[in-house]
């Protein structure tokens, strides 16, 4: 006669082991699921109201901003605070809405903006502007305006490549939809935009 398995739990006790094992991997797998959504619900809220990825295209900020770049931009920051002198900010092109461009504050309400073979002034000053090296600077002049309220006089980095200002005037601050803020590809450009 064969003896019976030794087995150290009476069977009900390990059947209510496994019971609470497959619970507790159950209950991990809802966890998990339950985190997941609620990690995509929140990046689908930043993503749509707060920051948004965008490419740029073209060569008019260079050297800042590369033809491919991709960035990410705020979309939020201008409720909680004005757009400032040397923001980068994306906008609604004036002559075609379908159309967004990105390029740098340079005056704002009330501001004196004049350009002399290449050079600008502000408020009667020349800028010191570091972030248009010599190769990307041009001759052309723009004659002395006063950006009108609630607009701004926008310019490219890469002056002799940019239509700008120059071109269609100031922005209303109804176009501008964002502020370039972050570069994430390519990874040798990450990092805080300037």
């Amino acid at each position: 006669m064969a003896a019976a398995p030794n087995t150290s739990q009476p069977i009900p006790q390990l059947i209510a082991t496994e019971l609470k094992s497959t619970n507790r991997a159950a209950g991990l797998v809802s966890a998990w699921v339950r985190d997941l959504i609620v990690s995509l619900g929140i990046s689908a809220f930043i993503i749509v109201f707060l920051y948004q990825p965008v490419k740029v295209e073209g060569t008019s900020m260079m050297p800042s901003l590369d033809d491919q770049e991709r960035i990410f931009i705020n979309k939020f920051v201008y409720r909680l605070e004005a757009i400032q002198r040397g923001d980068i900010v994306v906008f609604r092109y004036p002559r075609d809405p379908a159309k967004s461009f990105i390029k740098r504050v340079i005056g704002v309400a009330g501001d004196r903006v004049r350009i002399e073979d290449g050079r600008v002034y502000l408020n009667g000053k020349m800028l010191a502007e570091d972030y248009v090296p010599r190769a990307y600077e041009d001759e052309r002049s723009y004659p002395e305006t006063v950006v009108p309220t609630d607009s701004y006089f926008v310019l490219g980095d890469h002056r002799s490549l940019s239509n700008d200002s120059r071109d269609f005037g100031p922005v209303g601050s109804n176009y501008i939809y964002g502020k370039a803020v972050f570069g994430y590809w390519p990874v040798e450009k990450v990092g805080r935009l300037r």
